[in-house]
């Protein structure tokens, strides 16, 4: 592994100065650089010339502690890198379907007080015996728009879909060794045909290889009727933006964690009621989220699912689709249950970001780095234990505002 200060070399500062000026002298540009040095020496030039002509010192940018051309799949014209503190929630006990036991929660945040709050609620859910979780549905989806000449074509068009799936399936998969279709749903909208294809995606978060097969099944489509692809993604996937079908359908892992907390827990660990807990989700969570036109009926899911795609190596803008999640809190008897239900948590454990070195000794300390055995319990498992975050950030945040603490406790925190 690099220097942590990635100082260069004599021979490396040579090379990144020769860059320079081929770059000032007009015969390279900035993103050929790798092209021509190591990655690590394309950075450096790379930096150095945005520090000249921004007049910014890039010191900080440019300690990293990894081998720049680990990256080279991650992020081009690279500079340096963005380092974000990371902590630990927990351990919490996690009863799922692909992991058990105690979990340590990695989440890399810049929001004081988010990582306290979630290990509150994690050591509130382990005084309770620990929570359940389980993924009920698993599909990455890609969604082609097709334009045909009146709704007759489109009905036509349904029709072969619905009775050449099988052909679809065939074409979409040979462009992947892991990648299964499940399905293809059509949606019609006057000359406009949706076909949202659904895909087994294993370990893998899966959004390339969804594209990929998506476009050899849009290949057979256009050869076979009279339909003609307008654009690979029609939105009706729908990724990184809020969607209803998301929220209906899910979209990558749909996974539910729940708990059941004795009302001595509720009172001595979080200094609430169940009553408090259950009243302050139901006119917070579900008719204050109704009233605003919201998508997710939860307090805060998203920190947790930001902070722990973060500090796996998650693509962090699907946290948009991520935090489409609903919580619900009620009494039994004299005790509390309270889930935490996410429709479309899209996580991998290969490809993307989790190469990176520290964002795989995050998967590590989860037991969820690389491929799972069988296929996709990796991926499995880290949704699972999301998901089990998320429950204890919206156990501590709801009993917080029920005790009327949640000023305070930022304020003891100093932030």
């Amino acid at each position: 592994m690099a220097d942590d200060s990635n100082a260069p070399d004599a021979a490396t500062d040579a090379d990144a100065e020769t860059l320079v000026r081929r770059v000032r002298d007009g015969d390279l540009r900035i993103h050929e650089l790798e092209a021509h040095a190591d990655a690590d020496t394309a950075a450096t030039a790379r930096r150095r010339l945005v520090e000249a002509e921004s007049g910014v010192d890039l010191d900080a940018v440019g300690s990293y502690g990894f081998p720049a051309d680990r990256a080279d799949a991650n992020v081009e014209n690279m500079i340096g890198a963005a380092r974000i503190p990371m902590g630990v929630a927990g351990p919490v006990t996690v009863d799922g379907g692909a992991t058990e036991g105690e979990r340590y929660l990695p989440m890399a945040t810049t929001e004081g007080a988010l990582i306290a709050s979630v290990n509150r609620g994690c050591s509130v859910l382990d005084a309770a015996g620990g929570a359940t979780a389980r993924v009920t549905k698993s599909g990455m989806t890609r969604a082609p728009v097709f334009r045909v000449a009146d709704v007759a074509e489109a009905q036509a068009l349904v029709t072969w879909v619905r009775d050449n799936e099988n052909r679809l399936r065939e074409a979409a998969e040979a462009t992947t060794n892991h990648g299964e279709l499940q399905d293809v749903t059509p949606y019609v909208v006057g000359d406009s045909v949706f076909l949202r294809f659904r895909y087994d995606t294993k370990d893998a978060m899966g959004m390339n290889m969804a594209t990929i097969a998506t476009r050899a099944a849009a290949d057979v489509v256009e050869d076979e009727t009279t339909a003609s692809l307008v654009a690979l993604s029609g939105n009706l996937c729908a990724d990184k933006k809020p969607a209803a079908i998301n929220a209906v359908e899910g979209r990558g892992r749909s996974v539910t964690a729940d708990v059941v907390i004795p009302r001595d827990v509720v009172e001595e660990r979080l200094h609430t009621t169940p009553a408090a807990v259950a009243e302050v989700n139901t006119r917070k969570n579900l008719v204050g989220s109704a009233k605003a036109g919201g998508l997710g009926f939860n307090a805060h899911v998203a920190n947790v699912v930001a902070a722990v795609f973060l500090a796996t190596g998650q693509d962090a803008a699907q946290v948009v689709e991520g935090a489409n999640a609903i919580t619900t809190a009620e009494v039994r008897g004299d005790d509390l249950y309270v889930s935490v239900s996410l429709a479309s948590l899209e996580v991998g454990t290969v490809g993307g970001g989790t190469a990176l070195p520290t964002q795989g000794e995050a998967l590590e300390l989860l037991g969820v780095a690389g491929g799972g055995d069988p296929a996709g319990s990796n991926a499995d498992a880290l949704a699972e234990s999301i998901a089990v975050g998320a429950l204890a950030g919206e156990l501590s945040l709801i009993a917080a505002l029920g005790s009327r603490h949640l000023s305070s406790a930022h304020e003891s925190l100093g932030r």
